[in-house]
């Protein structure tokens, strides 16, 4: 499927609030030790150098801190600590990938993505110059300080490895499909959705956050497998709804509420990247973007009824493994909440958090262009030169044609009026 078959754009549309679907079945809290973690995170993000000046300024203001304080409630401090400094270095990753120099540039992607990967598959190798991968070769001698290699926290590191590579691989593909302008089906996208979103790594992260010790082979079983696909989608299509018109380096621009409180929402399709569900679903049911987003929050609140479907079909693994898989299955809950809370709250997707707790919102839709800070599409460079190369011939036509002219009129010079001077001159010298 191609951009080309998207309908116009309306000048806005309605986004119920999503945080309403889910709260009901999913607990929201706050982790207590935040604000001392978020200390200790940000110094070794600092550290890491990564940013710098405004840049650093703006992805901090993002507020990942109370992301992983939201996400991860019941972590003890240390663990928080490596949360927050985790989502540190996946959306610095992330955003290299989605904005930065590598956006579009799959082949660019997958060199970042090779050298990452080395830093998982041998750890005790030097820091890499790369820095987006040093910060993660940071984080990993981190992990390997704080935990003796048992075998609870070797299963975690396989699952860990495992899916950051599965990530990584994503982040390849999508920015394959950006350069090329095209948009896979809704069926396709949801499977690729649910790796660039890093599904597989929270699963992960919630079970290393806990120390749980649940054994590999229970995570085979089709309704785990089943409940993780949705719990994944459910924290995976608020962000393509809330993300849908963010722009990062984009002028002000109003949301609207229904009770008229502004607000700034920032980034994809005024961006140019239709990697999103809700574009998917426009091209593959020809529809506008109103009903694509209402269809898309109508298969998020099915998903919440599929969810809970398959948890309540969930057979017993013994006592002990039961009590352990409770647990897991509620932070899972509380991750995805503390999400789909954080997407209301984080100046990344709204400049505002009055957005949160209103039952609907009018988002305006911001015309699609260029941001100023990318280079020239090489479409548009093409052009640029084509539309100058008539200029070439243009010249050497002209200057040819000046030549030839001065030619014709010497020539007829000679021809017209040559015999009648040569007369004159004789009858001048003649003269007495």
């Amino acid at each position: 499927m191609s951009v080309a078959h998207l309908r116009a754009f309306p000048p806005q549309f309605r986004l119920k609030d999503l945080t309403a679907i889910t709260s009901p079945v999913m607990e929201f809290k706050v982790n207590p030790n935040q604000e001392s973690a978020a200390q200790v995170a940000e110094a070794w993000f600092d550290r890491c150098n990564v940013y710098g000046g405004a840049k650093k300024l703006r992805f901090l203001s993002y507020r990942f801190d109370a992301y992983a304080g939201m996400s991860f409630p019941d972590a003890d401090t240390a663990h928080l600590e490596t949360c927050m400094m985790f989502f540190f270095w996946a959306f610095s990753f992330d955003d290299l990938s989605d904005e930065g120099s590598l956006q579009s540039k799959p082949d660019a992607v997958q060199v970042g993505v090779d050298i990452s990967m080395k830093v998982l598959r041998y750890p005790e190798a030097a820091r890499p110059d790369f820095s987006y991968a040093a910060m993660l070769h940071e984080y990993v001698t981190k992990l390997d300080y704080n935990h003796t290699v048992d075998d609870l926290f070797a299963s975690i590191w396989r699952q860990f490895a495992r899916a950051i590579e599965s990530w990584m691989k994503s982040q390849v593909e999508q920015a394959r499909n950006r350069s090329t302008d095209e948009i896979p089906s809704v069926e396709e996208f949801i499977v690729l959705r649910r790796r660039t979103i890093g599904g597989p790594i929270v699963e992960a992260m919630v079970e290393y956050s806990l120390d749980l010790q649940i054994p590999e082979h229970v995570w085979e079983h089709p309704v785990l497998q089943e409940m993780s696909k949705a719990m994944i989608d459910i924290m995976t299509w608020p962000n393509d709804l809330c993300s849908f018109n963010v722009r990062r380096s984009a002028p002000t621009h109003l949301l609207t509420l229904s009770n008229r409180v502004p607000c700034h929402p920032q980034k994809e399709q005024a961006d140019g990247d239709f990697q999103n569900l809700v574009f998917c679903i426009m091209i593959e049911r020809d529809t506008d973007l109103q009903n694509a987003v209402d269809i898309l929050t109508d298969m998020l609140a099915q998903r919440v009824v599929d969810y809970m479907r398959y948890k309540s079909q969930l057979p017993s693994f013994g006592a002990e493994v039961d009590s352990e898989l409770a647990r897991y299955t509620k932070a899972l809950e509380q991750y995805t909440q503390g999400t789909i809370v954080w997407y209301y709250q984080s100046p990344r997707y709204f400049r505002s958090q009055e957005v949160l707790g209103k039952a609907e919102i009018m988002v305006s839709v911001y015309e699609r262009t260029a941001p100023a800070d990318k280079p020239m599409p090489i479409g548009r460079i093409a052009e640029k030169s084509t539309s100058l190369e008539p200029l070439r011939p243009s010249v050497a036509a002209f200057a040819y044609a000046a030549v030839l002219f001065w030619f014709v009129l010497c020539t007829a010079y000679l021809v017209l009026f040559l015999p009648s001077t040569l007369r004159l001159m004789r009858q001048f010298r003649a003269a007495p």
